[in-house]
């Protein structure tokens, strides 16, 4: 998502555009890959110098209800990125490095007719593992 699609999103939906969610947008967009909430706040602590983490994780909570960003569990904390698309897809993601790969595959349809008398409401697949140059 770009940095003018999620701000107008926010103002679409009710929420006022500050610096400081344009700047959290912004450092999200500029990275491919998975960030913590204290990678965020050690960069925005560079220009807003006692940043709380109240206030990142307030941000990064109304991000992901808005779906500007996704969010995800691994190496036992919840990371985060900018949401890359519209249209179905799963990812790959590095456990070294935080970066990811697009998967357009999606075993759904398969998983469907293993189970004809249930009713899938959603599902998110992610594989982990280590990117090749992590892995070199």
């Amino acid at each position: 998502m770009q940095v003018e699609a999620a701000i107008k999103l926010l103002k679409d939906e009710g929420y006022k555009y500050t610096d400081k969610r344009k700047d959290i947008i912004s450092f999200f967009n500029a990275h491919d890959k998975y960030i913590s909430a204290k990678d965020l706040q050690l960069h925005l602590d560079k220009k807003y110098p006692g940043i709380s983490f109240d206030t990142i994780y307030r941000n990064l909570y109304l991000f992901h209800d808005l779906n500007i960003i996704e969010q995800t569990e691994f190496n036992g904390e919840m990371k985060y990125r900018i949401s890359c698309s519209d249209h179905h897809h799963h990812h790959f993601i590095c456990t070294e490095c935080g970066k990811t790969k697009v998967i357009h595959f999606c075993p759904m349809d398969e998983w469907q007719k293993e189970l004809p008398d249930v009713e899938i409401d959603s599902h998110k697949i992610e594989l982990f593992g280590k990117c090749k140059n992590c892995n070199a």
